[in-house]
């Protein structure tokens, strides 16, 4: 099993099908062969949860039987071929599950992995449905989150996105080492309190928490690789980056 997160950017004339592709883009997903679990997503202006969308970025999140399967549909698939024919900048990066908690839809997407003893450059996805009556204290909450993460040690790119405005968010983020992502989760106070709001206060009707190895990248957004600064540390952590078809 793999996982890959696609964000694609449209240009601005283009917006009305970007919105065009998050409904028809959903039958040939569901039969896209290989495809276990897929997950089309709107896009925050910054890089983590976020009330202001860009209607020009978009996500695809998708995991996949084989690495075979994942290039069967980036070089041959009806998608492939409506982001080639509309222009749009791409980016990719392919993911192998270390740990999953949680579910999606009901759904365990990236099994039950429980990896323990990687060391490496790492990805994280946080993602959750928020309760209607909570929302008011959930965003009153992240943005303050939201510009620690950046700042925080360790930090490399991360994309805000999610499957419905306000109540249905997800957080991709890289890191360079597990320890970063601990330390930024659980001694940052501000962060390790909302984590604990979260509990005591019952934000989220659904949530998932994952973490990946990338395994390789291809693509740019908005010009630049968000992990080009980074290529020594993933080289040196035996990912590949390959350059796309």
């Amino acid at each position: 099993m793999i996982a890959s997160f696609t964000i694609v950017r449209y240009k601005k004339l283009l917006i009305p099908f970007a919105l065009l592709a998050m409904a028809i883009h959903r039958l040939p997903l569901a039969l896209q062969k290989g495809c276990a679990f897929w997950k089309l997503l709107g896009s925050g202006q910054n890089g983590t949860f976020d009330l202001q969308p860009d209607w020009q970025q978009w996500g695809l999140l998708a995991v996949w039987q084989t690495r075979e399967d994942f290039e069967q549909f980036h070089k041959r698939s009806f998608i492939a071929s409506w982001w080639r024919f509309f222009g749009v900048e791409k980016w990719t990066i392919l993911l192998s599950p270390l740990q999953s908690h949680g579910k999606w839809d009901g759904k365990e997407p990236f099994g039950q992995a429980e990896t323990n003893d990687y060391t490496g450059p790492i990805a994280v996805l946080t993602r959750a449905t928020i309760r209607l009556n909570k929302l008011k204290h959930f965003w009153g909450s992240v943005d303050e989150v939201a510009g620690l993460m950046i700042a925080a040690k360790g930090y490399i790119a991360s994309f805000g996105v999610g499957e419905a405005p306000l109540y249905r968010q997800a957080t991709f983020s890289i890191w360079e080492s597990v320890e970063d992502v601990k330390a930024f989760a659980y001694q940052s106070r501000e962060h390790s309190e909302v984590i604990r709001k979260t509990r005591t206060e019952n934000w989220y009707k659904e949530e998932l928490f994952a973490r990946f190895k990338p395994i390789a990248t291809f693509g740019t957004i908005k010009g630049n690789d968000p992990l080009n600064n980074h290529i020594k540390l993933f080289n040196n952590e035996s990912n590949s980056r390959v350059t796309a078809p």
